[in-house]
């Protein structure tokens, strides 16, 4: 009789434990944030960016919610040394500086195209030809449990659109006094004017014109966009 007792007492905290794992697994959580299909590369306050898109389709929020990007291409060292997947870390985040993200609504990550981004000497025509691959990664606590989640994608060349941005996908409706989510236009872009020249190019153009003021701006960046 004592035998019985403890074998069902064993069971059935076998049984709550399995039950209490299934509910708590995070898998099917990953599947619910979403990452845009395309990247894009567009001028921001005057600064060419890569952007991305991440949304989660679950009213729970994910906190502590933060991105960060690696590139990884094949790298000769200047000692001869291959090395095929070296990695470069990708400054991202929701403003491009800070990689916490405030994750309560489909969020545009941006990568600032600065001096120190592996992407500055790169212009449009130079990207199709380059051979690498940005991974992406989403990471967060999941408000209903407290249990950590990882959500990865990836970008080739033929992915990232230049002269592109994402279409705007959150509204104000009067009628509810609420801001609702259009998912449907979680992956649309846009073509807006953009330098195909790279960021460092961009830059040298900027600085000459504040050098020399006399200069028109206006004539060389068109004469840029009319390159591609």
């Amino acid at each position: 009789m004592c035998l019985q007792s403890i074998t069902g007492v064993m069971i059935q905290a076998f049984m709550v434990g399995v039950v209490f794992a299934k509910l708590s697994r995070p898998k099917k959580r990953t599947q619910t944030l979403l990452f845009s299909r395309e990247a894009v590369i567009c001028q921001r306050d005057g600064e060419l960016c890569l952007m991305f898109r991440v949304g989660d389709m679950r009213k729970s929020h994910i906190i502590e919610a933060h991105v960060r990007a690696q590139l990884i291409k094949k790298k000769v060292t200047r000692e001869g040394e291959l090395l095929p997947f070296y990695q470069t870390e990708l400054k991202v985040g929701g403003d491009g500086e800070e990689d916490k993200i405030f994750f309560i609504w489909p969020t545009t990550i941006v990568h600032k195209i600065t001096p120190s981004s592996p992407l500055y000497t790169l212009s449009a025509n130079d990207m199709l030809k380059e051979k690498f691959e940005i991974v992406v990664m989403l990471e967060g606590v999941i408000e209903s449990t407290g249990m950590t989640t990882q959500a990865r994608s990836s970008y080739l060349p033929k992915e990232i659109l230049w002269g592109r941005r994402f279409e705007p996908l959150v509204a104000f409706k009067k009628e509810t006094g609420e801001h609702e989510v259009d998912y449907s236009l979680f992956n649309t872009t846009y073509e807006v004017e953009t330098p195909v020249c790279s960021a460092q190019d961009l830059d040298r153009l900027i600085s000459l014109h504040q050098n020399r003021p006399g200069e028109n701006i206006i004539l060389c960046m068109l004469m840029i966009m009319m390159i591609f």
